[in-house]
């Protein structure tokens, strides 16, 4: 079956001389492996493989054959080139870290809210001032955490929903899924106290709005919070090495 389908290049690599084998994010299909037969020869129909560098966005033609683990992609007509990740290694080093989320928790069935994070988050990506960088990334990150369908509790108690006051911190707990209200927190385990400031723009980033983070200081606190949030509800017990290069601060 010939199919067509926005996609985006979240990973790549060299197979055998000439070809190259992908992993995409397509609004059809969800997360797809196909190989470009020739993708790397100069003069064929992928330009040499520069249509599929990462994180490049475009229409892509594959040959499906249901059942299959690698798929057939004959063609790749290039939409959004990205450049402005090549051309800056912290913003690359962010859009690792986030198409690894991608990349491990969606699934190959369609499902085009979180196709249109992936893109909305790398499109915002490229064109991030250093400034930006983190905030863009991490508001992607809970977004699609959102669509996945485990959006964390931020103004009721995840546990019995219960109204929690906007402007005092509230007791954090991953394994039940957001904050708690007093009674439940003295019956759970619960991490560090939340700042209602910080619930706000949590709050923001899942509802798809831009927030700012004012330091590095609470940059490092939401990067720690997401990611033990991920392995609380997503995570299968390995490790995100490019989130944790990210968050380290260590350049991919």
């Amino acid at each position: 079956m010939q199919l067509a389908t926005d996609a985006v290049v979240l990973h790549s690599f060299e197979y055998m001389e000439s070809s190259r084998i992908v992993r995409l994010a397509t609004r059809e299909l969800g997360v797809v492996s196909a190989i470009a037969r020739g993708a790397r020869r100069p003069r064929g129909r992928f330009g040499g493989g520069g249509a599929l560098d990462l994180y490049t966005g475009g229409k892509a033609q594959l040959a499906v054959r249901p059942g299959r683990d690698l798929q057939t992609l004959t063609g790749f007509d290039v939409t959004a080139s990205r450049l402005g990740l090549a051309g800056s290694l912290e913003r690359f080093t962010a859009a690792a870290a986030f198409s690894e989320l991608a990349l491990r928790f969606l699934g190959d069935q369609p499902d085009p809210g979180s196709f249109d994070v992936v893109v909305a988050t790398l499109d915002s990506l490229s064109q991030a001032s250093p400034g930006d960088v983190g905030a863009v990334t991490l508001g992607g990150s809970w977004r699609l955490i959102a669509e996945l369908g485990f959006a964390p509790a931020m103004s009721e108690c995840a546990q019995c929903h219960a109204p929690v006051v906007d402007d005092a911190p509230a007791p954090f707990s991953h394994a039940a899924g957001g904050i708690l209200c007093g009674g439940c927190a003295s019956r759970a385990p619960v991490g560090r106290p939340l700042p209602s400031a910080a619930r706000a723009v949590i709050s923001a980033w899942l509802a798809g709005q831009p927030e700012a983070v004012a330091s590095s200081a609470e940059l490092a606190a939401h990067q720690r919070l997401l990611r033990i949030f991920i392995q609380a509800h997503l995570g299968d017990g390995r490790s995100l090495p490019a989130y944790e290069a990210w968050e380290s601060g260590r350049m991919a």
